[in-house]
């Protein structure tokens, strides 16, 4: 091997170490850049360490000095220079082939810890479409023993009804590759039960979806239907406020509760447009006289108390757990009645005032002795309590106090309107949710996180149909997952199930993703190769045809022919012993 090659490769390999050292980018021969990278996102491959990651440099990586203005308006710069540019593939095997060489112990006697993987990205220029080339060190002990080489390719969209590689021909491949004594085939597909939909050729987003992922053994032919022996998981992800929800009325509340809050904390309230035509004091004074309606007729409240309780109590676990969100309690107190009137009618500061003032006075001359919840714990309900005794301590309606004194009451209500939903099984981590000794704002913050949960939930009960033991698992995860989490709409839940659950929806729904892989050897030195079919381009960097299209659009925007794209990859083991 001449001297230039391996001082070359000790050049490459200086650079690579200098990043990892410094976990910092750097520029190589002027035109490559190199970065330590996290969790890149690379098909067929679970990269959990960081790895190396090599592509071109942007054009302002590659200028040595600032740009200045007059340059900078003469030249706009290209819009795909934005997106992340790939290398030759002659360079970039160049770039692997150093990398090895740099690797091999009987060139490099030195022993030095073995370095990241490397990863670089192609500009898919050539016949295979090669999106990326990989390679990955195998040790033994502190010796590195072999390289392991990776190239993927993808080409699409293909439209049509295109011939797909058969599995026997798949075999064959890896056969040809590796000669092993044994293969094994793994199947995987992906796919969509709920999210955006298609009508008359337009696609309506929705920022909710429920995918549904499927892992099996011992594929027998390429898009084969996931066995109901498979492993399934649905990946469970929904945005509150969707108009199809059956809470999104309870959104709605909730978003008023959200105003009040953000108005306590920036002093600037942006009020909704109200529901109700009739003003919030006359509708308030209606609730009061028809308080003092009831209580002049003692039975009937005793009847309609009797009543309350028993619907309470004849309710099923099953039926409690999944229908009473769906219809609203039975068993508001005064305060929440008095909050559902004014949130469906405020729109100033000095209509709470007005109406907090009737209220207070209504109970300080013992006009009305109205019933609430004995776990109630806002500042109103607070007042009725002192009500019963007559002892009412002075309330001054000023600032902010009445803007707080309806957030609570806001807070309180919906509360129990979560928590009624989960009445059933009140696991003892719940506290975390109901604390009131936290401040207003993390009240609202944790009150948003129960929303959020039981949208995921009502979303899987009302369009999967999923049974009662799956939500009580699903509403487990997500309580516990809330409580040591901040609130995130985007992030997935999971829940294992049984395929033969959900089978009337994959078998008929859209396929996302299908692939299968053919795999030989054993732990570190096990190589695969792989074949997967998706309704989605699955690189980041643009190619020259390279455009995103679902499976039921295609170019024209018509239905009759799926737009595709077919990614393939495969793996050789370079031992050194």
């Amino acid at each position: 091997m001449s001297a230039d090659i391996k001082a070359n490769a000790n050049t490459f390999m200086s650079s690579l170490r200098h990043c990892q050292n410094d976990c910092s980018s750097k520029i190589y021969e002027r035109e490559i850049q190199i970065q330590v990278v996290h969790g890149v996102n690379i098909p067929f491959q679970s990269i959990s360490k960081p790895v190396f990651m090599c592509e071109k440099a942007s054009l302002q990586c590659q200028t040595d000095g600032p740009i200045k203005d007059s340059e900078s308006d003469e030249q706009t710069q290209p819009l795909e220079e934005l997106w992340p540019q790939g290398l030759t593939i002659m360079k970039a095997r160049q770039l692997l082939s150093l990398f090895v060489i740099s690797q091999n112990p009987a060139i490099f006697q030195e022993v030095k810890p073995a370095p990241h993987p490397l990863w670089v990205r192609c500009d898919m220029a050539d016949s295979e479409r090669t999106i990326w080339l990989g390679a990955e060190t195998i040790c033994s002990g502190s010796k590195v023993t072999a390289v392991k080489l990776y190239t993927i390719s993808c080409k699409g969209p293909l439209t049509g009804k295109c011939s797909f590689v058969r599995l026997d021909e798949l075999k064959q491949q890896h056969y040809q590759r590796h000669h092993p004594s044994v293969m094994v085939t793994k199947g995987f597909a992906t796919y969509n039960l709920f999210g955006s939909t298609v009508v008359e050729n337009t696609v309506i987003e929705s920022q909710s979806s429920v995918t549904v992922d499927f892992r099996w053994n011992n594929v027998e032919s390429i898009l084969q239907t996931p066995p109901l022996s498979s492993t399934a998981t649905l990946n469970i992800k929904v945005a509150s406020g969707d108009m199809r929800s059956p809470m999104y009325q309870l959104y709605k509340e909730l978003e008023f509760v959200q105003v009040l809050a953000d108005g306590l904390r920036t002093g600037v309230t942006e009020w909704v447009e109200p529901l109700e035509v009739t003003a919030p004091v006359e509708l308030t004074k209606t609730l009061i006289e028809d308080l003092q309606d009831k209580t002049r007729n003692m039975q009937n409240k005793a009847v309609n108390t009797s009543e309350a309780q028993k619907l309470k109590s004849d309710s099923s676990v099953e039926s409690s757990m999944i229908n009473t969100l769906l219809t609203e309690r039975g068993d508001l107190d005064f305060v929440e009645q008095l909050w559902v009137k004014m949130r469906r009618s405020v729109t100033s500061y000095q209509d709470i005032v007005d109406c907090l003032q009737l209220v207070i006075k209504a109970l300080k001359y013992g006009e009305v002795k109205p019933w609430i919840h004995r776990d109630s714990s806002s500042s109103l309900s607070k007042l009725v309590l002192q009500s019963y005794c007559a002892q009412l301590e002075p309330v001054s309606l000023t600032g902010l106090i009445p803007v707080r004194m309806l957030l609570e009451m806001g807070l309180d209500k919906m509360r129990k309107d979560y928590i009624n939903f989960l009445i059933s099984n009140l696991p003892p981590f719940l506290n975390y949710y109901l604390n009131t000794e936290v401040d207003l704002q993390e009240q609202v913050v944790r009150t948003r996180k129960l929303h959020h949960l039981l949208e995921m939930v009502v979303t899987c009960n009302t369009f999967l149909g999923l049974a009662y033991e799956h939500l009580f698992v699903l509403t487990q995860s997500c309580l516990q997952y809330y409580e040591v989490n901040p609130y995130n709409e985007d992030h997935n839940f999971k829940l294992q199930i049984r395929p033969a659950v959900i089978s009337s929806f994959f078998q008929r729904e859209n396929l996302f993703t299908w692939g299968v892989e053919v795999a030989s050897g054993q732990g570190s030195r096990e190589v695969r190769t792989c074949w997967q079919l998706s309704d989605r381009s699955p690189v980041e960097h643009p190619g020259s045809d390279m455009t995103d299209f679902t499976l039921e659009m295609t170019v024209n925007g018509d239905c009759e022919e799926p737009a595709y794209f077919v990614t393939a990859a495969s793996c050789s083991l370079l031992s050194f012993a």
